[in-house]
């Protein structure tokens, strides 16, 4: 039984690690960007991609909420699959900029491209992101 609960320590600790691991460095401007382009691009969570935003970008968001409220989206919504790459990076002390690209691709096998650029400044102590553009 000593061994059981042991391994279930060990095992539990190494999951852990490893969550921490993979996780966004939301102490950095990167590391915001990404987990906002998650939320926003990736899980379509707008809330969520909400939290990291301030200025023009908490605008756009909050336009974005409102121009889908009452759409439906839950487990039987298809969604695509999104995967992007960062392509360009200008990092500054208070204020940094990235351009992503994203490939959306859908069930039925077609897929397309779009460029995210991100716009992060320092606001007190953290980033946010405070203006995004998408273009072709």
């Amino acid at each position: 039984m000593k061994i059981i609960r042991t391994y279930s320590c060990v095992l539990f600790a190494l999951i852990a690690l490893l969550a921490i691991g993979c996780g966004r460095d939301l102490s950095t401007a990167q590391g915001v960007t990404e987990a906002f382009v998650d939320h926003h691009y990736v899980s379509f969570d707008l809330q969520k991609a909400k939290d990291y935003t301030v200025s023009i970008a908490l605008e756009k968001v909050n336009d974005e909420i409102r121009l889908t409220t009452g759409q439906t989206i839950d487990a039987s919504t298809q969604k695509p699959r999104v995967n992007y790459r960062l392509l360009e990076k200008k990092e500054g002390e208070r204020r940094a900029s990235f351009l992503y690209e994203g490939t959306i691709q859908s069930d039925d096998g077609t897929s397309f491209t779009r460029k995210w650029l991100i716009a992060a400044r320092r606001d007190g102590d953290h980033w946010r992101v405070s203006n995004f553009t998408e273009s072709d």
